[in-house]
């Protein structure tokens, strides 16, 4: 008999929040999951580290708060070709640090039972009649299911067989003093008006040990994510490095005084499968937002989505998973991924300036993104405003209604 019930590749939020969001449905079962963490917390993860209400709300609905330094946010703001557009709707979310985040949320998760294991670097999947081992740098774990939440370059996807897709970015940041043309730290600010490269620049309001901070980056999408041909040159792609160096002068600020943070992300493509018997991909090694490359809160939506679809399927035996990618795109995670997946090029291509203008000239739309991002009900009246505002737009750029 295995030892474990669930093994979890990846301590991130994905992977931590399925670990806990199936202890939650199965307490008596809690000391049957392992998470494997490749690194040892306190670890950093790049990550501007904007933290949408809606992903706390989750969390708290399995008894979880995730107490970490933080700074409230209450609107956001964008710049485009015609000016800027602005919106508050009171505390929407937060800006957090992963190394802070992540450790206590793994600390959380010990408390609950769950076993984390650190400095496990999983080398090696088998799949077996009964069972699914995970070789790693801290021995074999045997389990009767694997979730894979170990993100972009994920060795449980590979293990499986699964193609990666193409939508994928690359973004770099940096964190700097706050300066005089910062917007107000309860704000997320967006520069859109550089349409020379499919992305955006951001600069969030952060704390590092105390001090009030500011993590600025930019966001370059590849440009065979966006065409459908790499010939393509509607959509050139941009050298994330001199892009962020030309942001931060933009700024005042000078760029070699400040390290550069590499990472890359993977947005949802159309058609993957996020499944195979006894395994399911989660978070980043599934696919997360390819329209601006939110993460943490799609993270825990799927961890949430993960531990209470794999309840009933361990109690039944039912592992070969094959409703997985189904189960994903019938939930709210899933039509929210499908929208942003639909807009990727029109956003950042020809239909660009349009949507831009379209945004601007509908508060309510901008105003249904904030209650988005905080997970909260809009008033009725606003959100009719919204559906009519979303509806006109979607039909002047002839899109499918999700």
């Amino acid at each position: 008999m295995p030892n474990h019930e669930v093994i979890v590749v990846g301590g991130g939020p994905a992977g931590v929040t399925a670990a806990l969001a199936f202890a939650h449905q199965k307490p008596a079962l809690a000391e049957r999951i392992v998470v494997l963490e490749r690194d040892h917390y306190p670890r950093d993860k790049y990550c501007a580290g904007g933290l949408g209400g809606r992903a706390d709300r989750a969390l708290a609905r399995l008894g979880v708060h995730v107490d970490v330094p933080s700074v409230a946010i209450r609107g956001m703001s964008a710049t485009t070709l015609d000016g800027e557009v602005s919106d508050r709707a009171g505390v929407i979310g937060r800006v957090v640090r992963r190394i802070e985040f992540d450790h206590a949320l793994a600390r959380i998760a010990r408390t609950r039972g769950i076993q984390v294991v650190e400095g496990a670097r999983v080398t090696a999947l088998s799949f077996h009649d009964e069972e699914v081992v995970a070789e790693s740098t801290k021995g074999a774990f045997h389990g009767r299911v694997v979730i894979g939440a170990d993100g972009v370059g994920s060795i449980v996807r590979r293990a499986l067989g699964l193609p990666f897709g193409r939508l994928r970015a690359q973004a770099v940041e940096v964190d700097t003093e706050p300066v005089a043309t910062d917007r107000p730290r309860d704000m997320l600010h967006f520069d859109l008006d550089d349409h020379s490269y499919a992305g955006y620049a951001w600069d969030f309001p952060t704390l590092i040990d105390g001090a009030p901070m500011v993590c600025r980056g930019v966001y370059v999408l590849h440009p065979g994510a966006l065409s459908r041909s790499a010939s393509d040159e509607a959509f050139a792609g941009g050298d994330p490095d001199a892009l962020l160096r030309a942001h931060l002068r933009k700024r005042g600020l000078d760029p070699a005084r400040y390290r550069f943070k590499r990472f890359a992300e993977r947005g949802l493509a159309a058609g993957l499968t996020m499944a195979r018997p006894r395994a399911l991909l989660v978070g980043e090694a599934a696919g997360i937002d390819p329209l601006f490359g939110e993460g943490i809160a799609q993270a825990i939506a799927y961890g949430v989505l993960a531990g209470a679809y794999l309840a009933p399927r361990l109690d039944a035996g039912a592992l070969d998973f094959t409703d997985w990618d189904q189960h994903i795109q019938r939930s709210r995670l899933g039509a929210d991924l499908r929208v942003r997946r639909r807009l990727v090029r029109r956003f950042y291509g020809r239909d660009r300036v349009r949507i831009e203008r379209g945004v601007a000239a509908s508060p309510s739309l901008l105003r249904f993104g904030l209650h988005h991002f905080s997970g909260d009900r809009m008033p009725m009246n606003e959100g009719m405003r919204a559906f009519v505002a979303a509806l006109s737009l979607y039909a002047r750029l002839r899109l499918p209604v999700p």
